[in-house]
């Protein structure tokens, strides 16, 4: 099985970077899945223009980085995404990447690890809506790390207690994968 980590966030100085090398770390040492790091900001996806609706695109796009992004995907069994929230809401970037596919979401399970000042809960809770309309089933158990209290004098260093829950959403991730392909 293999498992994309999604860094969601583009911006320069982000905090996501530092949580995708955190995950990517401790799902490096778990059996039985591998996982890569696609990080969006590499990918340069563009703002949704096209008039094929993605859903109806049979994964052929107009675009080479959309066509790298879709390849790279579909080649996923799940996600974990690494969400920031924006406003209350999940990452322009990241939806408009979201949107610029269709089928390659389809059935795929994710799990979260969410980051802001009230840990990112908002956009998972949104997420959570959005994932559905490509029949994907989310896991129940997320990580929600605080920009104010996962973070010491050098950047991202997560709570004791964090490495505990991002094993249990990663084993609750890759048990979902396998139950979904008996």
């Amino acid at each position: 099985m293999k498992i994309g980590i999604i860094i969601g966030s583009i911006r320069d100085g982000r905090f996501g970077e530092g949580v995708g090398t955190w995950v990517a770390g401790a799902a490096r040492q778990r059996e039985g899945a591998t996982y890569e790091v696609l990080d969006l900001k590499e990918f340069n996806v563009p703002l949704l223009t096209s008039a094929t609706v993605p859903g109806a695109a049979n994964k052929q796009y107009d675009d080479e980085n959309i066509t790298r992004w879709s390849r790279a995907v579909d080649a996923c069994d799940g996600f974990v995404f690494i969400t920031p929230e924006y406003n209350h809401g999940v990452p322009g970037a990241m939806k408009n990447a979201y949107d610029a596919l269709g089928m390659e979401w389809h059935g795929k399970p994710v799990a979260f690890v969410s980051y802001g000042a009230a840990e990112g809960v908002r956009a998972v809770e949104q997420w959570r809506q959005i994932v559905g309309n490509f029949q994907q089933y989310d896991v129940r158990n997320q990580v929600s790390l605080s920009i104010f209290n996962d973070v010491d004098d050098n950047g991202f260093a997560p709570q004791e207690r964090r490495a505990g829950e991002l094993e249990t959403m990663l084993g609750d991730l890759e048990g979902l994968i396998a139950q979904l392909a008996k």
